[in-house]
């Protein structure tokens, strides 16, 4: 019994000594910085539970040249905190069984709120047509994240921030990330070389992969987007075969990595946070990973930089709100009740008499912006008996109205039953014949006015998807 208890007891010293040591190794490496810059959570907001809850980590990927990264340029070329180089933000379902990963190109023109830098309390004032990837360079990462929440509506929980050389490292660290491009290429700029078809890389060209703005696509940033969402694809299949999330000695020493060249939130600076985030992907479905960008196109005022498409990008955000299956195009939240809901015949109010639906003069006026919406909501009208219904495209509104002319009150009540528009946005209107439902922005997607849909085509790929990368010409290496 002396020796039995005497091993065990040295077992259980060794364990704790090996946990304690690895707890303070991570725990030092890790480096902290402030989630917000601005205002904290919305008032009464909790904050979410790691362990359970639905959770928005906000991934970012620096451009500082200092230290390590001093061979990347001089540290001129990134001022203040530096920029963003890489912006996805990660959002993970309270089930653990869908994962989104949506990428905002660093060309994006946005708004960016009043900002403080909490290490000297320095207030930097709201900005407008900024790059996304300027929105930490003055007060630090919390302010990006308060763009990204002003910008989608979301609110994120946590940030991650790693420089040029984490990718190295993490690369060589799972013993390299399977890429495929289409034509051998060479980007004299991020110095990517690879021969056509499937590759191995780790270290400088891992990097290279993911820097290279000019050799993928039409050379734009959504090309590297492509490529990013690529390289990341496949190191989530390599970790789910392999099984690393949930290997504890893989899990060390992977995090013994990461942790040295990350910057996270107060929220997240523990290793227990750290490992409760890893735990809860070990088991998802790679098909329900989706890689998603977020629309945009050639900015008006400036053509070298990106604004949003619209209604396309509200209609993403108001999907991401309502914790929708992104890889499920056309999947519907239920709309939120109309606090004015239009008034219902009761005991001592006779219905009014019926009509005949197949000849009253019902029109769609499409103002959504998208040149098919009309056809859809025309689909429902005439399958709901409205045969004589006609579209045409109008001037794009906000709101969707729905203005009936005279005698026309009863008609002008099932249509807005039939879409669930709201009884103050029923209208009588004297010019009108007939009922005219003028379709706004607000009402892109879906036949219920509003509840949020997915839109159709918005996922790049999933994690099980294998894609080779098309390479720009100018960069196929002869």
């Amino acid at each position: 019994m002396k020796i039995v208890t005497g091993v065990v007891s040295v077992a259980l010293v060794a364990g704790v000594a090996f946990a304690a040591f690895w707890f303070i190794r991570l725990q030092t490496n890790i480096t902290k910085a402030p989630l917000t810059a601005g205002e904290t959570r919305n008032a009464g907001d909790p904050l979410a539970d790691d362990k359970t809850d639905r959770l928005q980590i906000l991934i970012l990927g620096s451009d500082t040249r200092d230290g390590k990264n001093a061979e990347y340029g001089s540290t001129e070329d990134s001022t203040g905190y530096g920029h963003s180089d890489v912006m996805m933000l990660l959002d993970i379902s309270a089930d653990n069984k869908r994962v989104n990963v949506l990428s905002f190109p660093r060309d994006l023109l946005v708004d960016v709120p009043q900002c403080t830098d909490r290490t000297n309390n320095q207030t930097f004032p709201a900005r407008s047509g900024v790059m996304i990837n300027e929105a930490m360079a003055e007060a630090g990462i919390g302010c990006a994240v308060d763009t990204v929440n002003n910008l989608t509506g979301l609110e994120i929980d946590h940030f991650m921030m790693a420089d040029f050389n984490a990718v190295k490292e993490l690369s060589h660290a799972v013993g390299g990330v399977n890429v495929c491009v289409s034509d051998p290429v060479f980007d004299p700029d991020s110095r990517l070389r690879l021969p056509k078809g499937d590759s191995m890389v780790e270290g400088e060209q891992a990097l290279a992969f993911l820097r290279t703005r000019h050799a993928f696509g039409d050379g734009g940033d959504l090309g590297r987007i492509k490529g990013q969402q690529a390289f990341l694809s496949s190191l989530t299949r390599k970790l789910k075969d392999e099984g690393t999330l949930g290997n504890p000695q893989r899990l060390l020493q992977i995090a013994d990595v990461v942790t040295k060249n990350l910057t996270v939130d107060e929220g997240l600076a523990s290793v227990p946070s750290l490992l409760t985030i890893g735990g809860r992907l070990k088991d998802i479905d790679v098909s329900k990973v989706a890689f998603v960008a977020v629309p945009t196109q050639q900015a008006a005022a400036d053509l070298n930089r990106l604004e949003l498409v619209e209604p396309q990008a509200s209609q993403l955000f108001a999907a991401l709100r309502a914790d929708l299956d992104l890889t499920n195009p056309g999947a519907t939240s239920t709309p939120a009740p109309s606090e004015s809901p239009a008034p219902q015949p009761t005991a001592t109010t006779p219905a009014p008499p019926a009509y005949d639906k197949a000849i009253q003069p019902v029109a769609v006026a499409n103002g959504s912006g998208v040149p098919t919406r009309a056809q859809e909501l025309m689909t429902v009208l005439t399958g709901n008996g409205f045969t004589q219904a006609v579209s045409y495209l109008a001037n794009p509104v906000d709101q969707t109205v729905l203005y009936y002319g005279s005698g026309f009150a009863d008609v002008a009540a099932d249509v807005a039953a039939l879409f669930g528009i709201p009884a103050a946005q029923v209208q009588e209107a004297p010019g009108v014949a007939g009922v005219q439902l003028y379709v706004g922005t607000d009402f892109g997607t879906g036949t219920a006015y509003g509840a949020a849909s997915v839109p159709s085509d918005v996922v790049n790929q999933t994690a099980s998807d294998a894609v080779c990368q098309q390479v720009n010409p100018l960069y196929i290496e002869q």
